[in-house]
């Protein structure tokens, strides 16, 4: 995307770096305007010298959008009463809220929607402090992007940070594909830049891993999205240590999204969690409460709604739900012990695996929410999580995590 730079004289001489689409952004926050010319512009120097710094300073890759965002969130959260723990997207990503929202229930998969009660859930996610809003092209499909963006009109631009995902073909009534062409990158990106109503994807996720085209040529799809401005950081999802180290060579990579809770941990001892952490990228559990299961909500089938996907799981059918309500009981009886709730304490072990893990809990209720959120002020001590091991160690989960067909598509090599 051709920058145009405003030319204006600026005592500075800052002016001349910054994007007409930048401007846009920096309008929200005058102290982050600050904060940028003084990374950018050190004392001392003339005024050449920092119109040669700041030239260096944008030339190395840093994101004055970016920056922004982690400044103007901080003090969104602090004037709306959020006392948010942050942890860093990627190696030189923005602070995030340590727990993400997840939306696809909101539009998809987990029987009957309300966009207003969902809307709610965002408004007061916001007021909590939280600011990671995860979605996809295939969650509706496209409705649930298009719910964001009807939140994302509401709040300054800079105060979320909107991740989402592509990877899919989607053909009439919802039919769909594995499709990580370029061709097909590029098609994705323009229409969740479109639904969202943004004019940048702060991350963008391959949504799985096709066998059929080359990590090297998606992730070099996804670069040129980010060297055209449309696209900030890019992420993996379900990929494997393989993939992972071949696509950070193309571009770095910020995030990995995988499956991660207390009834599944393959992440590790297969190489996944391991090689993240070796190559800096953070590390997004979804399904940190097992789709719900954790919470002690399921206890037969007969508790889902007709329509809701998870009848279909392997893991909830009838006589797989029997043996896995040992372990939410367990998960309930650790909890009473420690005062909090299952859900609380399901969320505060996952966050306790490290500061490089930021799991995305998804909810469509402000009361599962809030519950969700309280899980930040559960201190689990080292006694605690040896407990919670060996309590755990005791049950043997029971079913795959999908149908044959949808796993043959996770964590690959």
């Amino acid at each position: 995307m051709k920058r145009l730079h405003e030319q204006r004289k600026d005592s500075g001489g800052i002016a001349k770096l910054i994007t007409l689409r930048q401007r846009k952004h920096l309008r929200y926050n005058t102290y982050g305007i600050r904060e940028m010319s003084r990374l950018a512009r050190p004392e001392g120097l003339s005024e050449s010298g920092r119109y040669d710094h700041a030239m260096d300073f944008f030339k190395r890759g840093s994101d004055c959008g970016t920056l922004l965002q982690s400044l103007n969130i901080q003090q969104v959260n602090s004037r709306q009463g959020g006392n948010m723990e942050h942890r860093k997207l990627g190696k030189n990503g923005p602070q995030v809220s340590a727990l993400g929202l997840g939306c696809m229930g909101m539009s998809f998969a987990y029987g009957p929607t309300d966009d207003e009660e969902s809307l709610r859930v965002l408004r007061r996610y916001l007021e909590l402090g939280g600011n990671f809003l995860d979605t996809a092209e295939i969650y509706g499909p496209y409705k649930n992007e298009e719910l964001l963006g009807r939140f994302l009109r509401e709040v300054p631009r800079d105060s979320v940070i909107v991740a989402t995902k592509f990877g899919f073909r989607i053909g009439p009534g919802g039919v769909r594909s594995v499709d990580s062409s370029p061709e097909n990158v590029r098609r994705a990106c323009d229409g969740s830049l479109k639904r969202l109503g943004i004019e940048t994807i702060d991350l963008y996720y391959q949504h799985r891993v096709d066998p059929k085209v080359p990590i090297e040529e998606t992730v070099g799809a996804m670069a040129g999205l980010v060297s055209a401005g449309k696209v900030r950081m890019i992420g993996l999802s379900e990929a494997g240590p393989e993939t992972l180290r071949r696509a950070a060579k193309v571009h770095p990579i910020a995030a990995l999204q995988s499956e991660y809770s207390l009834w599944s941990r393959e992440v590790e001892t297969n190489g996944v969690l391991a090689t993240c952490r070796e190559l800096g990228i953070t590390f997004i559990p979804y399904s940190p409460l097992g789709r719900g299961f954790l919470t002690g909500a399921i206890q037969k089938l007969e508790d889902l709604d007709p329509t809701d996907w998870r009848r279909t799981n392997p893991r909830f059918g009838e006589k797989a739900l029997q043996e896995n309500l040992k372990l939410a009981a367990a998960v309930k009886e650790l909890a009473s012990g420690k005062g909090v709730t299952p859900a609380q304490l399901a969320l505060a072990w996952v966050l306790a695996q490290g500061e490089d893990v930021i799991p995305i809990p998804g909810t469509k209720r402000v009361r599962y929410l809030e519950d969700n959120m309280g899980a930040l002020q559960v201190n689990l001590t080292e006694s605690d999580r040896k407990k919670i091991a060996e309590r755990v160690a005791q049950f043997q989960v029971v079913g795959e995590r999908y149908t044959p067909d949808m796993m043959a598509l996770v964590q690959r090599a």
